[in-house]
């Protein structure tokens, strides 16, 4: 039984990785300050005999007594109504000074930590489909930036760790994830969709829809953070984890149209500043190192997460 302390614990991914965390037989420290997690998330393990809430903020140091062995880092609030306005300064320290504590930590208790970095560091990519090689095209003060530069940072820091204190480093970047456990109001587009046509409301397309990204079910991806941290030491990273399935945001607002019926239509805004025209992974090599390639499609994931919202919506509709 390995003791595992994953921040972020109680977030979307963090939530997901728990739960599996506890059903292959590990102990589990959950730390999370709930400022985009959610209790509900942890209901089906919440009172598991080898699982533990900690209410903490990754911004101030932690002091723990139990043993560690794997810290998987993914504390950060991801969506980008969650950390843009006034919540930007708080999403850089959230990367740098969580990185920085957690790496001491890590240090501290001998264990391996893993960061779970973002496809953002590559901004709007001017290589596609993007590797691990492509250093990026990212707008450093533009209003993307405190999540964009904040992981940019977190890698470094992890880097530099694992150089100057050899701490056991995995990095991992994360492209579009959706599934269960999703904030209906997190406004990730997944959910966003979902959602509105759901309650029969028209479709927000931002721009044209001509913007492209590449979708990743929950269980993929929870499935390649596992085979990272067990990947051996001197495999560090950074390694891509998505799904290099490429779809057009209008493309996948047809879909979910399609798939809930009713009588939604698209309707179209203007398109955010620094949103990435294109987004899509070279997994070459987590297939190489990891022997990991996405198993469910957008259709099955799909079908498998609106299921989730409809039971969402209906249970909030009834307090």
């Amino acid at each position: 039984m390995a003791s595992i302390l994953v921040t972020g614990g109680s977030g979307f991914l963090g939530a997901n990785l728990c739960e599996r965390l506890i059903n292959e037989g590990n102990k589990v420290i959950c730390l999370d300050n709930n400022y985009t997690g959610r209790m509900k998330n942890l209901e089906n393990i919440i009172n598991h005999p080898n699982f533990l809430f900690i209410k903490h903020d990754v911004i101030d140091s932690v002091q723990l007594n139990e043993s560690i062995d794997e810290i998987y880092h993914l504390a950060c609030p991801a969506s980008p109504p969650a950390y843009q306005g006034k919540a930007a300064i708080m999403t850089t320290k959230t990367c740098v000074y969580g990185a920085i504590n957690f790496l001491e930590l890590a240090k501290k208790k001998n264990a391996k930590i893993l960061l779970a970095s973002t496809s953002e560091v590559y901004g709007d990519p001017l290589v596609h489909p993007q590797n691990e090689s492509y250093r990026g095209n990212v707008n450093s003060i533009g209003i993307r930036a405190c999540y964009d530069e904040g992981k940019r940072c977190a890698e470094s820091l992890f880097f530099d760790y694992h150089r100057e204190e050899n701490v056991r480093i995995k990095v991992i970047r994360i492209f579009n994830t959706y599934g269960p456990r999703m904030d209906p109001k997190d406004g990730r587009v997944v959910s966003n969709f979902i959602c509105q046509a759901l309650r029969g409301e028209d479709i927000t397309i931002y721009g044209q829809g001509t913007q492209t990204r590449s979708f990743c079910y929950v269980d993929d991806l929870i499935d390649a953070m596992i085979k990272m941290m067990q990947s051996p030491d001197d495999f560090v990273g950074p390694v891509n984890t998505g799904n290099p399935g490429e779809f057009t945001i209008k493309e996948l607002a047809e879909k979910v149209i399609a798939k809930i019926g009713g009588n939604s239509k698209l309707r179209y805004c203007d398109l955010p500043k620094d949103d990435p025209t294109q987004r899509r992974p070279d997994i070459s090599l987590a297939k190489e190192k990891l022997c990991w390639c996405p198993q469910i499609n957008l259709d099955e994931g799909l079908d498998k997460t609106i299921e989730y919202f409809k039971n969402e919506i209906q249970s909030r509709g009834k307090k």
